[in-house]
């Protein structure tokens, strides 16, 4: 009797083993997705926020210094990285003059890109910014081509015409056009790009120069915003804020500073969460939630700022948010072919 008790035990042991493997697994699929679920909303709130209280500041509050809210919200990322740098919490690359002499060029057009996006968004409502957005895709795509030879498939030339179309189709029938905003909006397509496709070429010479060879993105959010500081200020005066500075009684409001010091944590907000979600992800799900995310958010611009719109409108905005949502499928499935 003894050897069959034994097997029974065994036996009872084995069922027991399996059933805690299986709920190992199935606890580990679960966090897994609890994670991705819970960094794409952190991102897609963080994004859709930093947007809209952008807009508020630059147009409820009619604040005309963009470039000083761009200076003061860098600089809140800068003390809050390198707090956390301080703590061993992070770990950053040290600011050294080789790793600033190649990093300058894309900083510049860094600041630019913030800077017309600032400028664009006190002139265009929410809506028609991020279908002009989509115009960016279209020039990257072009300066792939050119630039590192990249081939784009059939799906992803039909999806950037679609957005071509949906931009125009959107400016002739906006309410509230604005030659100005539209084009600061411009420029800011040209500059976005021109930043994602300098940072490509800039990335593996800055690692090079860097002590540990590598940088990475909390480094990058450090050295963006350490060096646009300077050159932030220097436009200031160059574009003559400090005039308006001294005399705008918004400075003297306590909720005004709130506002503007939480759009400065949220613009570090998006660094940090767009990097969990990357990395809970992918690339390809990261740029299809982010073309997703631009739907609610030109619905949310429209009703909280009261934008006069029209059907046409509203039919090209849709079509233009569809438009790029077909372009991250195609980007999709052209990276999983190749």
């Amino acid at each position: 009797m003894k050897p069959f008790e034994n097997n029974e035990n065994d036996l009872e042991t084995g069922k027991l083993d399996k059933d805690r493997d299986k709920t190992a697994r199935v606890h580990r699929v679960l966090k897994i997705h609890n994670q991705a679920l819970l960094s794409g909303l952190a991102y897609c709130i963080s994004s859709c926020s930093m947007i809209l209280i952008n807009k508020l500041v630059l147009s409820s509050y009619d604040f005309n210094a963009g470039i000083s809210l761009m200076v003061y919200q860098n600089l809140i990322s800068v003390v809050i990285v390198s707090i956390l740098s301080f703590l061993g919490i992070i770990s950053t690359e040290p600011l050294t003059w080789r790793l600033v002499k190649v990093w300058l060029p894309v900083n510049v057009i860094f600041v630019g890109m913030l800077i017309t996006s600032m400028f664009s968004l006190k002139y265009i409502n929410v809506a028609m910014v991020t279908v002009l957005k989509n115009v960016t895709n279209v020039i990257t795509a072009l300066g792939e081509m050119y630039l590192f030879s990249t081939h784009h498939d059939s799906r992803v030339w039909a999806s950037l015409f679609l957005m071509i179309i949906s931009a125009i189709s959107g400016g002739v029938t906006d309410l509230s056009f604005h030659a100005v905003g539209y084009a600061w909006q411009i420029a800011n397509c040209f500059l976005t790009a021109s930043y994602s496709l300098t940072l490509r070429r800039v990335m593996d010479t800055a690692k090079q120069v860097t002590k540990s060879g590598n940088l990475n993105e909390f480094s990058m959010v450090l050295l963006n915003n350490t060096l646009s500081l300077p050159l932030g200020i220097l436009l200031i005066f160059v574009f003559n804020e400090v005039d308006y500075l001294s005399r705008t009684p918004l400075l003297s409001l306590p909720t005004f500073w709130f506002v503007m010091t939480i759009s400065g944590v949220l613009g570090l907000a998006i660094s940090f969460t767009s990097m969990w979600f990357l990395h809970q992800t992918g690339a390809t799900t990261y740029s299809l939630v982010g073309s997703l995310n631009k739907i609610p958010l030109s619905i949310a611009g429209i009703l909280l700022f009261k934008v006069p719109t029209s059907l046409e409108n509203s039919t090209s905005i849709l079509f233009g948010l569809l438009a790029g949502v077909f372009f991250a499928r195609a980007k999709m499935r052209t990276r999983s072919q190749s």
